[in-house]
């Protein structure tokens, strides 16, 4: 039963475009409460936050359809840039893999600009793999001392206001001039 529960819970916070707690600290606090077994902690857990970002990028494409056709439009040069070049697709799919920015963000985004979803959800499954299985890790080996820090981060400004920053940072995408005229703009022009 706990893995049902915990399948439930990490994909229902990775559905969420922001203010959820990380996916490794619900993790970790399974392991640490229910002492379930940590290979099968780490793969249902990176299992279950890759579908709910896939779900968030698709619900942030259906979103973008109430956009005006100038900031889809706008959205479309952005796209076109970002996967213009192989070079460029593939940093992409590194950026999912190991990005230090919270990763609602940038599921958002890419369902926002219609990049493809599902290369970009194998990308994230890779890097959760390998990220969740060394917080995982950690965790049993300083069990005592998480709980309060845990509580200490998500009750704290920074991290409120680093969310806010996001959020407003999504809210601007489709505001910036990613056209052909903005290319030809230099950073003097």
């Amino acid at each position: 039963m706990p893995y049902v529960i915990l399948v439930a819970v990490v994909l229902a916070i990775n559905v969420l475009p922001a203010f959820a707690p990380p996916t490794w600290s619900v993790l970790v606090y399974a392991r640490l409460r229910w002492h379930v077994d940590p290979v099968a902690l780490v793969g249902l857990g990176a299992v279950a936050a890759a579908s709910g970002r896939w779900l968030l990028a698709h619900g942030a494409r259906h979103v973008r359809d109430h956009f005006s056709a100038r900031y889809r439009a706008n959205l479309g040069e952005l796209a076109a840039r970002l996967t213009a070049r192989r070079a460029g697709v593939a940093a992409l799919a590194a950026l999912f893999v190991v990005s230090p920015l919270p990763s609602a963000q940038l599921f958002c985004a890419a369902g926002f600009v219609e990049l493809p979803i599902a290369p970009l959800s194998g990308a994230f499954l890779l890097g959760r793999l390998v990220t969740y299985s060394i917080y995982v890790t950690t965790a049993v080996l300083v069990e005592n001392q998480l709980g309060d820090s845990l509580t200490r981060v998500w009750s704290s400004p920074w991290w409120i206001a680093g969310q806010v920053l996001l959020v407003a940072a999504l809210a601007a995408l489709p505001l910036i001039p990613w056209g052909p005229r903005a290319r030809r703009r230099g950073p003097g022009a």
